[in-house]
């Protein structure tokens, strides 16, 4: 008989040991830890983080896991959610869009919180990161067209990944990983509306609420808790409520013999993915060619038909919170035309008002082209042309954003803008010290290390 889906991912992910991963795979996990650490730092001051962390701090509970920057111990179950929802909370992490988005990265702290409660090493940690992009990223090409487009949020998918990562930490054996891969999938499936229309606080949580529930169901399949087995291909299982369509060896297929992690991005700005590309091309032609906002006749962007239907609704057009200005095309277009450069202050309360961004906004049209759609996921083109009063037009064209593998982050660029998110909490010898932990993190425990992170 075939095993099933989640025995396959369940055998590969207890068999996979530190010693299996290539020195470049162990040092791309650094990258994404150290990118995620400034996500954190940036995420430590938003009104939502800090209300989840209230919320919890008043509930109490065993002290098993840090919050990051804050020092507090709280359940690690808890701890997971106000941690990942940090690393979420200025759209500011790592990316990956095939037939479906995602961000592998807020399932770093399933790894950190329950490495922290078990007393588990960075090495085990370290693993654990491993799988959680190699199956989130591979749970993003697994329907054909992905969940996103069958109107389901990407949370959906993070609820099967979370529990092998948690899994691993606390070495589940393979029959109680499969058992933890079915309690968690037989809830959390997320509804598309957190990304669409006027935005708010759930558009970054609902993936953290995912992995959350990942840690829980890990730690009952410890105990003996069982789950579905078949949750993935079985009656009324994932395959068969949003089916048809299923790209199986993407799923299972090849797995050890490369890496996903490898294929992942990061973000040069905290704004919704696809906007980056077009951001890109507008800051070319306005910086390149000394063009102000004031001197703007009409933006014309070119892009993919979905990232019209997301980014050029007409909520886009009036955003009145950071959740959906940072999901706005024509806003991050806007703050471009303006500033010449699109920063997290890009979306504070006092930039919302700024009336120069109104005078613009108006002006940027979204074009789509089923030209570029075919060419989406491969490429995420965009042509900008920028007309001006006085007749003048400038035009750019580009295939893919900094931060792509194609045109990878430098840790020249990681650094400045780890720095640029912690400035406010760290000195510059906290951040100096902290890039050096990251690097070195490999024989530490996952306390020092998220002790590390500790604002001091």
């Amino acid at each position: 008989m075939e095993k099933s889906v989640s025995r396959q991912i369940a055998e590969f992910a207890v068999n996979l040991k530190y010693e299996d991963l290539p020195e470049k795979v162990v040092h791309e996990v650094k990258r994404y830890l150290y990118d995620s650490a400034g996500c954190a730092f940036g995420g430590y001051h938003t009104r939502d983080v800090n209300i989840l962390k209230d919320i919890y701090l008043d509930m109490g509970g065993a002290g098993e896991a840090t919050l990051f920057g804050f020092g507090d111990k709280i359940p690690a179950v808890n701890a997971t959610l106000v941690n990942s929802l940090m690393i979420r909370a200025l759209d500011f992490n790592d990316i990956y869009w095939k037939e479906d988005p995602s961000h592998p990265s807020d399932l770093i702290p399933a790894a950190l919180c329950t490495g922290e409660k078990v007393g588990a090493s960075m090495k085990d940690v370290i693993v654990a990161i491993v799988l959680a992009y190699e199956f989130e990223q591979r749970l993003c090409e697994f329907a054909v067209p992905g969940v996103r487009e069958r109107k389901w949020h990407h949370a959906t998918l993070t609820q099967f990944v979370s529990p092998i990562v948690a899994g691993k930490v606390l070495g589940l054996t393979v029959d109680e990983m499969v058992h933890a891969i079915g309690i968690s999938g037989s809830h959390n499936h997320t509804i598309g509306c957190p990304t669409a229309g006027k935005l708010t606080m759930m558009k970054n949580t609902v993936d953290p609420m995912a992995v959350q529930s990942g840690v829980l169901a890990a730690l009952m399949a410890q105990k003996g808790y069982t789950g579905t087995e078949a949750v993935f291909e079985g009656k009324e299982g994932l395959m068969d409520v949003y089916g048809p369509d299923w790209a199986m060896d993407k799923m299972v297929g090849g797995l050890g013999e490369n890496y996903k992690i490898l294929e992942c991005s990061m973000k040069a700005f905290p704004t919704e993915a696809l906007t980056h590309t077009h951001i890109s091309a507008v800051l070319k032609a306005v910086t390149e060619n000394n063009v102000s906002y004031d001197q703007i006749e009409e933006v014309t962007i070119t892009t993919i038909a979905r990232a019209c239907d997301i980014l050029f609704d007409p909520h886009k057009y009036r955003p009145d919170s950071r959740e959906t200005a940072d999901h706005s095309l024509p806003y991050c277009v806007a703050v471009a035309l303006v500033d010449h450069k699109v920063t997290t202050q890009a979306f504070s309360d006092e930039k919302l008002k700024d009336k120069r961004i109104w005078e613009v906004i108006d002006k940027i049209k979204g074009v789509a082209s089923e030209e570029f759609e075919k060419m989406f996921p491969a490429k995420q083109p965009s042509r900008v042309v920028v007309k001006t009063k006085d007749g003048k037009s400038y035009e750019e064209y580009l295939e893919y954003p900094k931060g792509d593998p194609r045109e990878p982050m430098t840790l020249d660029d990681i650094e400045a803008k780890f720095n640029a998110l912690s400035t406010d909490l760290l000195t510059p010898d906290r951040q100096a010290e902290i890039k050096e932990m990251v690097f070195a993190c490999e024989d530490m425990s996952a306390a020092d290390f998220v002790a590390g992170l500790v604002v001091k």
